[in-house]
């Protein structure tokens, strides 16, 4: 029996109702009931519009689906990878909850889908040599939530194709996916929380966004969006109103999860961490002759904080930090360890869920956490700190602490650069490698190594124009005896052999120079940084003879003899050209 439905304003044609009467005796009769009750359906509009396909369904679901860039794009790999491959193709209306189990199962069996057991699971979808991190492929199973996941957007495209008449039921909600799993959470202990605090304090900045971050249990993103402006220190307020959304190479600044602004107050420890760090920024920033605006960053890597942290790379840091403690766990733990620790510091749940930004009114706080108690926020907070381990304080700058104890790749290689600069197998006035051969090399980005040259640069160690090979400034003390180290910082009298003696005495208000000494036939020396006082003027003369042994190549003595022919510039720093006198003797 066919009855016509209209036109599919999928396809564009002509849209039958079908249903196939079995031959019999009684074919007219039930011909003739197909016939009325497929005419009432219509009449009624209760009959499906379409013959459309589940992908074209899910086609029209996805472009009108109002959720967050992330999201979508979840959804839309889910349901390419795991979904449009199996049932794609079949009419949307035919789809039932037998054709649902059989897909679950399906994904239960083998995430990647295999179609032969004797495959291999490669390290990298690039093309590469197999070494043994190539392994036989074993197959895993989809995840539950990732299931459940699918199971909810699948729901959520029938229900809308019940809207639009392109289907007349959703057989989703007769499937069965797999069961929730329990929630687990794994908070660090008291004991690895103050680990990963001293490790996290030996970068002030970076201590910060841990603490704040076990403090006040917010998200990554809310964190990397939180601006000076968001924070009154005076009233001990912080309102997180904004977060940071990733979706690969793009970000974007959004409202938070639950799309809604919540305000915490601080405990006094949260506040000298928060005006310290605003203090550094401000320090930073003014070096520069900047000036912090009223919008930027708290968390930034730019002078004038005015551009925000990747969310991807803050997690990426703490993963790091943790393997090299030795720890399994990651960021988001520290949300975990904010609620059990406020459940355990006795506030209710309630209050707990506002910090942490649940919403249902603690629902989920309440099945993932713990049961009711009751407090106030006041409460939250001072319980919290009384629970927290003890703020390490930094043992060193972080500009001082790479030296020997580099964290980074960045730092690591600057290190190496620095011990073979002064151990002399770079040595004055040559050339460090190429940034491309020591990308190559160290296995680097070309980004990552030029970073690495900019603390050396700090550092005073290389000089050089921008754009070309940096070249080694610093002096051996082995090939410049008379000159100052930089270890004491005391100066040497040396004999006629080159051979120091004994240290001179210099005044007690010497600080360290640049010098340019200059001489016969047009010479100009490279600028050199000295320790002498201009209130001792021959405090200069031995910096005068150390650099004529090393850029004329002449012995001690003739240095000595021929120091009259030249004459010593005295600068504020190798910024400044002009001298602030000039020297010479007879």
């Amino acid at each position: 029996m066919r009855v016509f439905a209209g036109e599919d304003p999928v396809t564009g044609k002509r849209h039958d109702l079908v249903e196939v009467i079995p031959a019999g005796p009684k074919a007219p009769a039930l011909a003739e009931a197909a016939r009325t009750r497929l005419l009432n359906q219509v009449d009624e509009q209760r009959n499906p519009r379409t013959n459309s396909t589940l992908d074209q369904l899910l086609d029209r679901y996805l472009s009108t689906l109002d959720v967050g860039r992330t999201t979508h794009r979840m959804y839309t790999r889910y349901l390419e990878k795991h979904v449009r491959p199996f049932i794609g193709k079949l009419k949307a209306g035919a789809v039932d909850a037998d054709v649902l189990d059989s897909l679950y199962a399906e994904l239960r069996r083998c995430q990647v889908h295999c179609t032969n057991r004797l495959g291999k699971d490669h390290r990298t979808p690039r093309d590469h040599d197999c070494d043994a991190r190539c392994r036989p492929h074993e197959c895993k199973p989809l995840s539950a939530s990732t299931i459940r996941q699918i199971h909810f957007v699948l729901s959520g495209a029938y229900n809308k194709g019940m809207r639009w008449r392109w289907v007349s039921t959703n057989p989703v909600t007769m499937a069965t996916p797999p069961a929730a799993r329990t929630p687990d959470p794994r908070p660090p202990t008291t004991e690895q929380a103050a680990q990963i605090l001293a490790e996290a304090w030996r970068d002030p900045d970076w201590g910060a966004l841990v603490w704040l971050t076990m403090t006040t249990g917010a998200r990554r993103g809310e964190l990397c969006a939180l601006r000076w402006s968001h924070i009154d220190l005076p009233s001990s307020v912080i309102t997180l109103r904004r977060s940071i959304a990733q979706d690969g190479t793009h970000r974007e600044e959004k409202d938070t999860k639950t799309h809604q602004q919540r305000r915490l107050t601080l405990d006094p420890a949260t506040v000298a961490v928060l005006t310290e760090l605003w203090e550094r920024s401000c320090q930073r920033a003014a070096a520069l002759g900047l000036v912090l605006g009223h919008d930027a960053f708290v968390f930034s890597l730019a002078p004038d904080s005015a551009t925000h942290l990747v969310p991807g790379s803050v997690s990426q840091r703490y993963s790091r930090m943790a393997k090299r403690l030795g720890l399994d766990t990651h960021l988001h733990s520290l949300r975990h360890y904010s609620a059990t620790e406020l459940i355990a510091a006795g506030v209710d749940v309630r209050t707990v869920a506002g910090r942490l930004g649940h919403s249902g009114g603690g629902i989920t706080t309440l099945r993932v956490y713990a049961a009711w108690l009751s407090e106030s926020d006041q409460r939250a907070s001072a319980g919290l700190l009384a629970r927290l381990p003890a703020r390490p304080e930094p043992a060193v700058e972080p500009f001082e602490r790479a030296k020997t104890e580099p964290l980074s790749p960045r730092e690591v290689l600057a290190a190496d650069l620095r011990n073979q600069i002064l151990d002399g197998t770079f040595s004055e006035g040559g050339f460090l490698p190429g940034i491309k051969q020591l990308a190559a090399e160290r296995r680097l980005s070309v980004s990552t190594v030029h970073r690495a040259m900019e603390l050396l640069r700090a550092w005073g160690l290389i000089g050089g124009e921008p754009g070309r090979r940096p070249i080694v400034q610093w002096i051996p003390p082995d090939l410049f005896e008379s000159t100052p180290t930089f270890s004491d910082g005391d100066v040497y009298e040396v004999d006629s052999a080159g051979e120091a003696t004994r240290p001179l005495e210099v005044p007690e208000n010497c600080r360290f120079w640049t010098v340019v000494v200059r001489g016969p036939r047009g010479f100009e020396s490279r600028p050199r940084h000295v320790r002498a006082s201009l209130d001792d003027p021959d405090s200069f003369r031995p910096h005068l003879v150390g650099i004529l042994r090393i850029e004329r190549d002449v012995e001690l003595s003739a240095s000595e003899e021929r120091s009259s022919e030249y004459e010593l510039e005295v600068r504020r720093s190798s910024d400044d050209a002009t001298p602030i006198i000039t020297l010479r003797w007879s």
